[in-house]
């Protein structure tokens, strides 16, 4: 019974490891590229935030005149996302035969 279910386990890891997944198309890889800078902009979000409820706490319980003046915390603004290179090529290449129509 062992050999069997042993057989059986390497059987089943031996064709998922052999499948492959497709490659990813320009879409996915632009929603993982926007994902990715709204990760990283919520990183600059939360320390941006703890910077200024770290400035908060430090204001109440340092003494005013020994305290050491951090710096100032940067608000990272709103997240802007960036226009994808390619969806810009193509709008101008079809753009560019209706000029030249153009009289």
């Amino acid at each position: 019974m062992k050999k069997i279910l042993f057989a059986l386990a390497i059987s089943v890891i031996a064709t998922v490891a052999s499948a492959k997944l497709p490659p990813l198309s320009d879409e996915a890889k632009a929603k993982a590229a926007e994902t990715k800078a709204k990760a990283e902009h919520g990183t600059k979000v939360a320390a941006y935030q703890l910077c200024l409820s770290q400035d908060k706490v430090a204001g109440k319980f340092a003494d005013k005149s020994k305290a050491a003046t951090p710096g100032p915390c940067v608000n990272p603004g709103a997240f802007v996302p960036e226009i994808a290179a390619a969806p810009a090529a193509v709008v101008s290449a079809a753009a560019a035969p209706a000029v030249a129509v153009k009289k």
